[in-house]
């Protein structure tokens, strides 16, 4: 069994082993954040692990931003025309579209000063791509459909048989 560690303010923080749950504990640097608890015994002792420790003092952790990357941009839009809407394995025009279908589209054009952002790249399909042009969406008559943004990376990723506990803390996805 392992434990989750929040922060003073009850964000999760990251998984612990029962060895360094034990170190923490033993340093009064945690209280216990759940009634659940794991029984670990060794030779001499018995210990009560909490299957949710809290820190005593707030952590600031800094959030580090994601590099771009032309891939990185096709993967966070789920390689969906941030036009039109359509995806990679859906049929147009009697072809079932690919990831080689789909392209990378500056919002405002590299020729008047866009730049290879987050914020200004997105994925395209060619016919969308093609129709926009050297011109910005407004120009072409084209509306996006949803604002293209820096992904997140500060989550916590956590599989397997999930504690009950611990759900109380993780926002899960079904």
């Amino acid at each position: 069994m392992v434990t989750l560690l929040l922060n003073a303010s009850y964000e999760p923080l990251t998984v612990l082993s029962r060895q360094r749950a034990i170190q923490l504990l033993l340093k009064n640097k945690v209280d216990a954040a759940s009634q659940e608890v794991e029984l670990v015994r060794s030779s001499t002792s018995t210990f009560q692990i909490p299957t949710v420790l809290r820190l005593r003092r707030y952590v600031n952790v800094p959030r580090r931003g994601v590099r771009w990357s032309r891939r990185g941009v096709l993967r966070r839009d789920n390689f969906t025309c941030i036009y039109c809407g359509v995806q990679v394995d859906e049929e147009r025009r009697g072809k079932i579209l690919t990831k080689t279908d789909f392209s990378l589209d500056h919002i405002i054009p590299r020729s008047r000063g866009g730049r290879n952002t987050w914020s200004n790249t997105a994925c395209s399909c060619q016919p969308c791509n093609t129709r926009k042009g050297n011109r910005t969406p407004h120009e072409a008559g084209m509306a996006l459909l949803w604002e293209p943004k820096t992904p997140r990376v500060n989550y916590l990723v956590a599989y397997g048989k999930i504690p009950a506990e611990w759900k109380l803390y993780l926002q899960l996805s079904d």
